[in-house]
């Protein structure tokens, strides 16, 4: 157990050959190992038995064994023998026959030491992703010691021309999903190389200029650079959709380092059409910081500290059964709708403890039940505009006090739609500009929606305005109006509490407002992907923006200079100290056991008036995920929960003002999770057959 997970709460552990537990010795003290099976396979908790005897050790251990015994054979232990005992006692697994770590492998010499998945090569862009949730056909039951692929020669005369951008000598692993284990295929030659004429390149696994595996390079690959291990992993689906995890890992920094900057350059490269000498010197660091490892600054000792009850790490047994509050209840019948339409969108009430859930024109409405659920309410059918046309909406977003919602017809992008809740119809018609569309909106401030005001903000592809239903004639504020003359390309638009604005575009950089119709008063450069969603803290100090296969953090507190000490939302940072963007990303070993790739929904922020938030949730395929903050400001970006589904996740969010419970929008369904029942991504939580739900399930179409 790790220093910043130790806490002295009790736990408990279900006793069972499972734990494969055993004793042995620290520092000439007895001790007792065994394995957390919420953990990875090589996580295990330690009990240092300070001043035990051997004869109580022993004793000790017997108890264990019979304990074992009785669970598994359902009878008393007994007239249980020590023959029957000894089964129970652990005992090292063989050694696996790995190669020489530093020997070359030879295609000639060797074939069946590499995987399988070493496919046969195909210069041509990856296939496509396999349906999320979907486990690729025999993904779990690839070993290291299937026969490989011979590679064409036809591709490796294509490969022989292309030039070389990059190559170091590298160990090649593959992640051993009967094994759960990275097992080293030997020495290769790694290398970036470019199809002539274009802005594709590929990272290819070579012996003797023979390649062994080339994968396109794009965002889809999930890298994951170490720079404690000098190593690098990534994704790959192959030509049959099974999804596989691969390391390269380089022998010191210079090799490691130097692979790491090329491989940034070509990927910026291809994303952006562009040649990495033509940005300018301050955007390419920016660039490069983002895989860099960083000590996050100003962490309050409160921070460093909490590892109390909250935290989003559980403790739940794995052969727990649900608790009561936790079973599936019974709902109120609720109508069917037509087939064809699925769940689509989800905003989760400010007051009233109701959700809302988008499904085709229609709305449902659920209330969040005492026992931390939720269960149908009503739907507001066949949505439509005042003179009668019907439309599924686009956006909506709750204004008023939850007494109206606000609605994007997609047929229509000149208008905003004002449905009174209430009544569960469309009152008003807002024609914003005759000219300017409105293709995003978000509340004047973070919590606007609790109050009274009337005002939001819109965005088009290139303008940010305020919009104003009280006024006569097209609704926009005039001098509250900012356009640009390049297509920015837009694509989210997030307020802090005092009303500061964060903007995202499809290019992948940031704009940092301090208020409507002036300049923005930082520009963060793009890594290239484009940013899907974005939200802020409510004090602006934090900004999580959602890419498909990552989301980035960022820390808008200026470290130094002039303004040190402000947000970057009220100053420019100096151009020598712009933010660290931070990557929160899926370990390639757990994307394998998906068995799709990676697309996140836009993450978001737990949230509630005088609420510090501590947690960052979003989802992909058919499961939700939940980071750590407290811990990912400590620079843990791997602290990670998640939940599988039975059904794709549309949407998630947390209940206003609650950091515990999750509202989760499935394509047919909708329901409540405890933060506490999610768990660390094993194989166990990641298989495909976990689909056993702790959760209140509300059946849908409502």
């Amino acid at each position: 157990m790790e220093d910043e997970d130790e806490t002295d709460e009790e736990r408990v552990f279900l006793i069972s050959d499972e734990l494969e537990f055993r004793s042995g010795e620290t520092d000439g003290e007895p001790n007792f190992l065994w394995r957390d099976l919420e953990g990875d396979i090589d996580e295990f908790y330690e009990y240092v038995a300070s001043g035990t005897n051997s004869h109580t050790q022993a004793f000790f251990e017997t108890c264990m064994y019979r304990a074992m015994y009785e669970r598994k054979y359902k009878r008393d232990a007994d007239n249980a023998r020590e023959s029957d005992l000894a089964q129970f006692v652990w005992t090292p697994p063989p050694s696996r026959a790995k190669p020489n770590p530093r020997r070359k492998v030879s295609p000639r010499a060797d074939p069946a030491a590499l995987s399988s998945a070493m496919q046969s090569l195909s210069v041509t862009d990856p296939s496509p992703p396999t349906t999320p949730g979907k486990a690729p056909s025999g993904s779990k039951n690839q070993t290291s010691e299937a026969k490989a692929h011979v590679p064409v020669s036809k591709s490796q005369s294509i490969m022989s021309t292309m030039p070389v951008i990059a190559e170091q000598e590298a160990e090649l692993y593959l992640w051993d999903f009967p094994n759960m284990d990275f097992i080293n295929q030997g020495i290769v030659t790694a290398k970036i190389q470019q199809q002539e004429g274009s802005y594709i390149f590929w990272l290819v696994a070579s012996i003797d200029d023979t390649p062994l595996l080339a994968h396109k390079i794009c965002s889809d690959m999930n890298q994951r650079w170490s720079h404690k291990m000098f190593s690098l992993t990534w994704n790959h689906v192959d030509d049959d959709g099974s999804q596989n995890s691969w390391l390269f890992k380089f022998p010191t920094r210079t090799e490691y380092d130097a692979m790491l900057q090329s491989f940034t350059q070509c990927l910026w490269e291809s994303l952006h059409k562009t040649p990495w000498g033509k940005v300018k010197p301050d955007e390419r660091a920016y660039v490069l910081s983002s895989t860099e490892d960083v000590e996050m600054k100003d962490i309050s000792e409160e921070d460093q500290d909490e590892d109390d009850e909250d935290e989003v790490f559980s403790e739940l047994d794995p052969d727990e059964e649900a608790s009561d509050s936790d079973l599936e209840e019974e709902d109120d019948e609720v109508p069917a709708l037509p087939a064809g339409d699925r769940n689509s969108q989800l905003t989760v009430g400010y007051k009233g403890d109701r959700s809302y859930v988008v499904r085709g024109s229609n709305i449902g409405v659920f209330s969040h039940s005492a026992d931390a659920g939720v269960k149908y309410y009503a739907t507001i059918s066949k949505i439509s505009t005042p003179s009668g046309v019907e439309f599924k909406p686009q956006q909506v977003m709750l204004h008023e006090q939850d007494t109206k919602m606000v609605l994007k017809n997609p047929n229509d992008s000149n208008s905003l739609f004002s449905m009174d809740i209430e009544r569960g119809k469309v009152v008003e018609e807002w024609k914003v500009h005759d000219d300017i569309t409105v293709d995003h909106i978000a509340p004047d401030t973070k919590f606007a929606p609790t109050t009274r005001e009337q005002t939001l903000v819109g965005a088009s592809h290139n303008a940010l305005f305020r919009i104003d239903p009280r006024i006569s004639g097209t609704k926009m504020v005039e001098s509250q109006f900012k356009q640009y003359v390049s297509k920015n390309k837009f694509s989210g638009v997030a307020t802090t509490a005092a009303g500061k604005l964060a903007v995202a575009s499809e290019k992948g950089d940031i704009r940092l407002f301090d208020t409507i119709g002036k300049n923005a008063k930082t520009a963060l450069p793009p890594l290239g992907d484009p940013i899907l969603g974005i939200d802020v803290t409510a004090d602006g100090r934090w900004i999580v923006a959602t890419t498909k296969t990552y989301l980035l953090l960022i820390d808008t507190l200026i470290g130094e200079g002039r303004y040190q000490g402000s947000l970057g939302f009220d100053r420019s940072f100096p151009a020598t100290s712009k933010p660290i963007p931070r990557r929160l990303q899926l370990k390639g070993e757990h994307v394998a056991y998906m068995g799709h790739n990676i697309s996140f929904t836009p993450a978001k922020f737990n949230q509630g008036e005088g609420q510090e938030e501590n947690a960052i949730v979003t989802s992909t395929g058919q499961f939700v995920i939940a980071w750590d903050f407290a811990k990912v400001k400590r620079g843990l970006l791997d602290r990670y929960e998640i939940k599988k589904y039975e059904d794709y996740v549309v949407q998630d969010n947390f209940k206003f003002g609650d950091d515990k419970e999750i509202i989760v929008a499935l394509q047919n369904n909708v329901l409540a999770i405890n933060k506490k029942n999610l768990k660390k991504p094993n194989r166990q939580s990641l298989a495909p057959g976990n689909l056993r739900s702790h959760s209140n399930i509300v059946n849908s179409p409502y």
